[in-house]
């Protein structure tokens, strides 16, 4: 039988721990890890105005450019495979987020059956999962 066990607390550490984990995602797939500049000889520097609002950018595995012909934003993998990933540091830190949104996405689950249930084989849930997220 579930009893529902639920305080403004578990609701909130819940709602919490699967945000992070949606935002690492994210964090993972976005294109703006590093944004470059616009030279000079890619736009008129005679033209009145601000420079262009949409610089070139580059994240773990995808990038975003501006194609000159069809003046469009263009974005997309860059790497087809882990091995061309720009440097051993990026594929470093691509395997550390996915073991952390792993762990992280593992949490959200236990935090949703934390409401109804308050340990796993004698250990309470909430610590299972504060040791999870320290460790993501």
């Amino acid at each position: 039988m579930c009893h529902v066990i639920v305080t403004c607390r578990s609701m909130l550490w819940t709602l919490l721990s699967i945000v992070v984990a949606f935002a690492e995602l994210v964090a993972i797939m976005s294109a703006d890890w590093l944004v470059g500049v616009q030279h000079p000889s890619q736009f008129n520097a005679s033209a009145p105005g601000p420079p262009d609002p949409n610089p070139p950018t580059l994240g773990l595995y995808s990038r975003c450019i501006r194609v000159s012909q069809q003046k469009t934003i263009q974005c997309g993998p860059y790497a087809a495979d882990f091995t061309e990933i720009a440097s051993g540091f990026w594929q470093a830190s691509i395997i550390f987020l996915v073991v952390g949104i792993f762990l992280l996405s593992i949490v959200g689950f236990l935090a949703v059956f934390s409401m109804c249930f308050q340990s796993i084989m004698g250990k309470s849930i909430f610590n299972v999962c504060g040791l999870l997220q320290g460790i993501a």
